[in-house]
């Protein structure tokens, strides 16, 4: 059995597309490695079928976070027999191209979930971007197995490097529904249309702050803010000095099974990213797929891969600018049009049995044939 150790930065507990990357590779034959990090906040991981290497770290963030933790990881793959090393962001690939230089005949697969030189948290750092750009250019020309979430983005890096890109997007398992969860039950008005913004990655400048505001301006209307973020303390004093204590409700992140029941009861999702960067831009964020599966139309912004995937399916609505009067115009069109609101919801599921894991693995299928034909 070939064994193969997959690396990412993130806390493991949550990032559910590393998970269903790993079940994929357990089904194909490898032995699996999953490394990561460990936070203070970091909740055990359960039922996991492969072992798990979760590194207690000094220090927490910026620069010296990611050397210690390139280091720690550089020694720990230097010293594990593999065959093959999966690389998650460029944040893990220094460390695991060294790893693959120092051990004859292992083969390396880059795994890029964004655009990662062009975040936000770093397109007005010039020195920390410059830096990881150029690790991205010294590596990226040697790699002979790459993938990425989306066509956008894998067209930017075909035609800065010249190499052939896998696309594999960030898909659910084809989602069962559940009892949804009773809204009198968390505190919610059970007759209050909803709203719901969900996810991991809740941070500043994606769209919550107007989404706040818009509660100013809509009537019977709840708005859920389920998950973490550096926006999530901001947010809870905005909603405090704005007086909207009881519009808008906050809920710590969930296992996404949880995370999924509080999507289900929503009358609507947002996914209002603002193109402050390449990187939000050419978006298509997780939550998108779990609105879908979950059955909740969508509200979103004019982001390149949103607007496409919700045109495709007819899904949910956009709105050409994040403001506040926009938001809560389209939440009041999706509130006064019940019809409209079911007919989105039908097409939902129907679009669910199509964009699901089950499917999209068959392109890492692929990948993993060619590496070894």
């Amino acid at each position: 059995m070939k064994k193969i150790i997959v690396s990412v930065t993130s806390d493991l507990s949550t990032d559910n597309r590393v998970d269903r990357t790993c079940k994929a590779l357990l089904e194909y034959g490898f032995e699996v490695i999953l490394v990561g990090r460990i936070k203070s906040d970091s909740v055990d991981l359960e039922n996991r079928k492969y072992p798990c290497k979760r590194f207690k770290l000094f220090f927490q963030k910026g620069a010296f976070f990611y050397m210690e933790y390139n280091l720690r990881l550089f020694i720990f793959l230097l010293l594990k027999k593999k065959d093959v090393l999966y690389s998650n962001d460029l944040d893990t690939l220094l460390a695991n191209y060294f790893a693959k230089k120092f051990s004859r005949n292992t083969k390396l697969i880059y795994d890029s979930h964004e655009l990662f030189t062009e975040a936000p948290e770093l397109i007005n750092r010039k020195r920390i971007r410059y830096f990881w750009l150029l690790i991205e250019r010294f590596i990226f020309p040697k790699l002979n197995f790459i993938i990425t979430v989306n066509e956008s983005i894998a067209s930017i890096y075909k035609a800065l490097y010249g190499k052939d890109i896998s696309v594999i997007r960030n898909v659910p398992f084809y989602y069962e529904r559940i009892s949804a969860l009773q809204k009198e039950k968390i505190g919610i008005p059970k007759n209050n249309f909803t709203a719901i913004i969900q996810g991991s990655g809740l941070n500043i400048e994606r769209g919550i702050e107007e989404a706040i505001l818009s509660m100013h301006l809509l009537k019977n209307v709840s708005l859920l803010i389920v998950g973490n973020g550096d926006v999530i303390p901001l947010a809870k004093k905005m909603v405090l000095l704005e007086g909207l204590e009881n519009s808008v409700f906050f809920f710590e992140k969930r296992p996404y099974t949880e995370l999924m029941g509080f999507t289900e009861l929503a009358d609507v999702g947002l996914a209002i990213d603002k193109p402050k960067s390449k990187n939000y831009e050419l978006a298509l964020p997780n939550k998108l797929f779990d609105y879908m599966h979950a059955g909740t139309p969508i509200l979103s912004s004019e982001l390149i891969e949103i607007t496409s995937l919700i045109q495709k399916y007819q899904i949910g609505i956009s709105i050409t600018t994040v403001t506040p009067q926009a938001i809560a115009a389209g939440i009041n069109y999706l509130k006064e049009h019940p019809k409209e609101i079911k007919r989105m919801s039908e097409n939902c599921f129907e679009a669910a049995k199509i964009e699901n894991w089950e499917n999209e693995k068959q392109k890492l299928t692929s990948l993993l044939d060619r590496m070894y034909s």
